[in-house]
């Protein structure tokens, strides 16, 4: 008997007790393969995924194109039933065919044996067709009940990272080892202005993972911050209602943070600077397509190119060197310093905008009120000498009446475009951090943001064109 070699693959829905446990199911598999003279060269675990849709099964997805690949690596794949392959007979039939027509590779279920030819081909489909009829009828039972549990304002989907299911339809209580990080995520966002992407790879430096032990996302971050649960809201499936479960964010924070992700002023397309691997990353347009300019640091000549080029889909190399477009920035700025004319475009900040600054620096006078309350009293006690009672009292009087001008300033807002001379004070600024070795890639990055909307590179004509923007009032 000749050797064949084999991928195994084993999917669980958690949500599914009728199903094997990933280690059975692997221990099947091993048997199997042990049994009819297979080598398993692998076996890819896909835990609590659906199988109904097979471009959310990333593990599914690597093991066939593995078993597409040129080399022939496998003959066959296995499966403890064909369920596992496949809930959606279509997909199934679709991958098959392709796997075995086009490459020579059998899906084989170590349960379900099946007779050689065409008998064994309608036997194979007539149980994939059980299979999915089981499913479909399951779901739609499972979902019924779900809906009666939810009008009665019942606890039945997953909990959010933070929270904990008891059972029963009762309120998920709070995991507080799980609800530190929630806590960092909306202060990270909320008091500090970092972008979902920073959040994330800071969260995965610290060594945390989401409730799956993946690294976290930026798409995962903006999901928990736009998720209304932590204020109170249950939702599902257009079911919502006030929970009974423990909050420690208010319903007025999660609106002024919504308000804050909608109504804040970025460019179209535009990247969020700590994913980018330059300072100019995301900046640059090609003069010919307008699309955005990838950085490669990797080759002899380190520069950008036109992504459309890169893919094939424009003819003629846009290619600009690193030290090329960093010289013509540097350039551009020292020329308006000489008194060069520019435009602008300049985009006064939505009420909304200036509402929750006014709110942040409310809360502030509200932190210093009751710093005011600690030193009196420390005072009171004899813990401070009456020397160090008035040096606080004075600076605290001082932070108090910069920030009551400041909400005084925000409170009437100018529509009125600000005079050139606005633009200038904090180009200097942004050219003396680009300009300075000391400053990292993403501070530089997120100072030439702040004014330049992007960069426009027109190969042709030998042209570097640059539009800034304005969006803070006068």
């Amino acid at each position: 008997m000749n050797t064949k070699y084999a991928y195994g693959y084993v999917r669980v829905s958690t949500d599914k007790q009728e199903e094997l446990s990933p280690e059975s199911q692997e221990k099947l598999l091993r048997e199997y393969a042990k049994n009819h003279n297979m080598v398993l060269l692998d076996i890819f675990f896909e835990i609590g995924v659906s199988g109904r849709k097979a471009d959310k099964r990333p593990e599914f997805q690597k093991m066939v194109s593995m078993a597409k690949s040129e080399d022939h690596p496998v003959d066959c794949i296995l499966v403890w039933k064909f369920s596992r392959f496949a809930r959606n007979q279509e997909e199934s039939i679709v991958y098959k065919s392709l796997l075995k027509k086009q490459h020579s590779v059998d899906v084989i279920s170590v349960t379900e044996p099946l007779l050689d030819g065409p008998w064994g081909s309608l036997i194979e489909r007539i149980i994939e067709w059980m299979d999915e009829y089981y499913s479909i009828n399951l779901s739609n039972d499972v979902l019924t009940g779900m809906g009666t549990k939810a009008r009665k304002e019942g606890y039945q989907t997953s909990p959010p990272l933070g929270y904990q299911a008891v059972g029963e339809g009762r309120p998920f209580i709070i995991n507080e080892d799980e609800f530190k990080i929630v806590s960092y995520i909306a202060d990270q966002y909320d008091n500090h202005n970092r972008d979902f992407t920073w959040i994330a790879r800071h969260l995965n430096s610290a060594g945390y993972h989401t409730r799956r032990g993946k690294p976290f996302e930026g798409r995962g971050i903006e999901r928990i911050l736009r998720n209304p649960f932590y204020y109170g809201l249950v939702q599902w499936n257009g079911i919502e209602f006030i929970g009974a479960h423990e909050v420690r964010f208010t319903k007025d924070r999660f609106d002024a943070r919504i308000q804050k992700m909608d109504s804040k002023y970025r460019p179209k397309k535009r990247r969020n600077v700590s994913t980018c691997s330059h300072w100019l990353s995301g900046l640059l347009k090609c003069g010919t397509c307008g699309a955005s300019m990838t950085y490669n640091g990797a080759n002899h000549c380190p520069g950008f190119q036109c992504y459309k080029y890169a893919k094939g889909q424009h003819a003629g190399s846009m290619f600009i060197s690193e030290k090329k477009i960093t010289a013509a920035v540097y350039e551009y700025f020292e020329k308006l310093f000489s008194g060069m004319d520019f435009e602008y475009e300049y985009r006064p900040e939505k009420s909304s905008d200036l509402e929750i600054q006014v709110a942040s620096l409310k809360d502030e006078l509200r932190q210093i009120e009751f710093r005011e309350s600690r030193i009196r009293l420390a005072f009171e006690k004899g813990i401070d000498s009456l020397e160090e009672y008035s040096e606080n009292k004075e600076r605290l009087k001082l932070s108090k009446l910069e920030i009551e001008k400041k909400i005084e300033e925000f409170s009437t807002p100018s529509d009125e475009k600000p005079d050139k001379s606005v633009v200038l004070d904090q180009l200097h600024t942004v050219y003396d951090m680009i300009k300075d070795p000391c400053v990292d890639y993403e501070t530089k990055g997120s100072f030439m943001r702040s004014l330049v909307k992007d960069i426009v590179y027109d190969k042709e004509k030998g042209q570097v064109i640059f539009h800034l923007y304005l969006s803070k009032p006068a």
